[in-house]
């Protein structure tokens, strides 16, 4: 499908992208690799009158150290995220998730930031980012904003965002030396995941995230207590889908993605307490 008219600006900064987000207001969306917006777009399920790409802004495509966390530009590719040495050494999870995006021609042009700011529950980072309890740095005409994790999504399609801010960077503490397991099951590699499961184990808590088992990302806090209180991995597991709302769909119905839900929950539970 064709989407509908719209006026393409392509800025150079920041500031700029920011400053045309104040000027177009609601009627604006940002584009960066393209892998959610324009879908929706050709759908008609999205019609910005103005869309203001981003993609070329090479200062928002990083990973730094930040001391007690991992500092990831919003337009670093998933390609990079999956290759990345010091996201392998410190966030291996996030870099693993990342490699099973999709095929090789959408981690070499999605961004983590589109990823996170398109907030679709059935995809990989927004779940695998509040698992490895990520903050997230929004930049708008009053200066930078930090969302913590729980407040970044607010429902299907939706963030914290306001209309006129941007995602620039997203701050991920450090997880290397604990133990991680990131499950996903699809009918076919490239697919979206019918369900999946990031779960990360060891230090001051475990965490466990969901992947398309609601209309937003979540983390199975029934199995999580479980596990805090000593639970066995399948004892935990069997609560996975305790406060899930799975859709249904040609997928798969509610109840084979509950189960499947505590499926692969166990599976990365025992995965991540063995490393």
């Amino acid at each position: 499908m064709i989407p509908a008219p719209f006026e393409y600006i392509r800025v150079d900064s920041v500031e700029s992208a920011v400053a045309a987000l104040v000027e177009h207001g609601d009627e604006a969306k940002l584009l960066a690799g393209g892998h959610s917006l324009l879908p929706l777009m050709k759908l008609r399920l999205a019609f910005p009158t103005v869309v203001i790409d981003v993609g070329r802004l090479k200062e928002l495509e990083y990973v730094r150290d930040g001391g007690d966390h991992l500092a990831v530009g919003a337009l670093t590719r998933h390609a990079e995220l999956a290759r990345n040495d010091l996201l392998r050494a410190e966030a291996p999870l996030l870099a693993k998730a990342a490699s099973l995006i999709g095929d090789p021609q959408v981690r070499h042009r999605g961004t983590l930031g589109g990823s996170l700011a398109h907030a679709d529950p059935a995809s990989d980072l927004p779940a695998v980012a509040l698992t490895l309890g990520a903050s997230f740095v929004a930049l708008g005409p009053q200066g930078d904003r930090v969302i913590a994790g729980p407040d970044m999504f607010k429902g299907f399609l939706e963030t914290d965002l306001e209309p006129d801010e941007m995602l620039t960077e997203i701050r991920i503490p450090k997880a290397g030396g604990r133990g991680w397991s990131y499950q996903k099951f699809t009918r076919r590699s490239m697919d979206w995941a019918v369900v999946a499961v990031a779960a990360l184990t060891g230090g001051d808590a475990p965490a466990v995230g969901l992947v398309n088992m609601a209309s937003l990302p979540l983390r199975a806090k029934a199995t999580e207590a479980a596990l805090a209180s000593g639970a066995s991995p399948a004892e935990a597991a069997a609560l996975a889908s305790d406060e899930a709302e799975p859709p249904s769909d040609l997928a798969g119905s509610a109840d084979y993605r509950s189960h499947l839900a505590r499926v692969l929950t166990r599976r990365a539970l025992e995965e991540a307490l063995s490393r």
